[in-house]
């Protein structure tokens, strides 16, 4: 073998060396705890010793950083020494470039050293890197074994690093240990959009994940069904009624009041007022009443589950400031924060909330949420509304509520909004068009006139 053959030969050894410590930083520095930890329960051999080192890694990265430097000195100053000769014969020989030997010399060891250099980065430091993060475990199980031998070689050295390291930082007023390494809500949110985008993971179980978060911000009044959405009966409600609420809600619980709806007494479970109206000696109202449980509008539903868990109870009254009745929620309602509607095969199927029934056109439930409406028209809405839903947008805009049968249109940011269906003085449905941009001056003017 020729003096150049060798030479290149130990070159690339160097370049190997540094790719192999720099793919075992990364594999260590990319391995799961929570994976080790299921893996050392399992009975992996090297799990216990991965672990250590990734719970304590002060010690092989400082080693590992010690062998990367020590590679890459080599393999730089080695190279510059034993190929900038050849390069320089090459130039006055083959080339006769007319330059001084000296300034031939050191234009090859700058040469030699961008080419080493340039094969240093991609195969000693980014195609291992790359790999690395591929295969961490892999990687890591086969370099922990030379972890160990380098720690104990470069022991003082490595000593005498972090102690130079953590002095410094204590001057600097650092911490000497990095905190807690913990994933942040923010970091798994970012984590599952991410995984969403490259479809790692579906998109409803994206929504399942950030309604999971979302869940302990919500209260029960945005959970709720609001009072007037309510199925109660009164206390002294005929048998006929009640028999045939139940059979064309299907519901299971319904609140009992006296007097109005704000004055609740019970919960009439539909099992039980079935079972009574088989009986000989029928119990009266009164007597198949469970106690109610009241909740303030508040609440938030992370706890308000924890609570209607714990005490066995199904449905909630929930009451506004004043005492009065603002609605009922559910445990179906809170877990449909969570996982969306829940249906089951005996229940109708509703109509969508919001519906685009032609070009540009969209029927909407007047208890749509403004927000989905935006998202789902693609504009901006003011910050500070004080409404929530589509009905309380159109009723911003008129002096009175509409009458049941009565339709009206309004203009709002940039829309046309027109009722289509009142009951009860509530606002069911409603059409909604973006107004085209011709006819936004005009809209503007008759706003400043008003």
């Amino acid at each position: 073998m020729d003096s150049l053959t060798s030479q290149i030969l130990l070159q690339v050894v160097f370049i190997l060396l540094n790719a192999f410590f720099a793919g075992s930083e990364i594999a260590f520095l990319s391995l799961n705890t929570v994976k080790l930890n299921k893996l050392a329960e399992e009975g992996d051999k090297s799990a216990p010793a991965l672990l250590k080192l990734v719970e304590n890694p002060n010690r092989f990265l400082s080693g590992i950083q010690v062998a990367i430097t020590l590679s890459g000195f080599l393999s730089a100053a080695f190279g510059a020494e034993n190929f900038s000769g050849y390069l320089v014969s090459f130039f006055t020989d083959v080339l006769k470039v007319p330059l001084p030997v000296q300034a031939l010399s050191v234009i090859s060891m700058v040469i030699v050293t961008v080419i080493i250099s340039f094969f240093s980065i991609a195969f000693g430091e980014m195609v291992p890197k790359r790999i690395a993060m591929q295969k961490p475990l892999v990687i890591a199980k086969m370099a922990l074994s030379v972890m160990r031998v380098i720690g104990t070689i470069f022991a003082p050295i490595i000593a005498l690093l972090n102690v130079t390291t953590n002095g410094t930082l204590r001057l600097l007023g650092m911490k000497t240990e990095a905190d807690d390494d913990t994933a942040s809500e923010e970091d798994i949110r970012l984590m599952v959009e991410n995984s969403g985008a490259q479809g790692a993971i579906a998109q409803d179980e994206q929504e399942w994940i950030e309604n999971v978060f979302d869940f302990g911000d919500l209260v029960a009044s945005e959970a709720m069904t609001p009072e007037p959405d309510v199925t109660a009966f009164r206390m002294d409600e005929s048998e006929e009624n009640i028999l045939e609420t139940i059979r064309r809600t299907g519901l299971s619980r319904y609140p009992v009041y006296e007097k109005d709806i704000n004055h609740v007494r019970g919960i009439l479970n539909a099992r039980d007022f079935l079972i009574n109206l088989q009986q000989k000696n029928k119990k009266p109202m009164s007597a198949l009443l469970r106690p109610a449980y009241f909740v303030p509008e508040s609440v938030h539903a992370d706890q308000l589950f924890k609570d209607m868990q714990s005490r066995k109870q199904h449905l909630a009254i929930v009451v506004d400031e004043y005492g009065g009745t603002a609605g009922i929620v559910t445990i179906e309602d809170l877990l449909e924060e969570i996982v969306g509607n829940i249906y089951d095969e005996f229940d109708p199927e509703e109509p969508k909330e919001i519906n685009e029934i032609r070009e540009g056109v969209w029927r909407v439930s007047g208890s749509l949420h403004v927000e989905e409406l935006a998202d789902a028209l693609d504009i901006t809405l003011p910050e500070d509304l004080d409404y929530d839903t589509v009905a309380g947008m159109i009723l911003s805009c008129l002096p009175t509520v509409p009458e049941d049968g009565s339709t009206v249109t309004v203009e709002i940011f940039g829309l046309r909004v027109q009722v289509e269906s009142v009951r009860n003085r509530k606002i069911c449905w409603a059409l909604v068009e973006k107004i085209p941009q011709e006819e936004k001056p005009e809209e503007e003017e008759k706003r400043s006139a008003e």
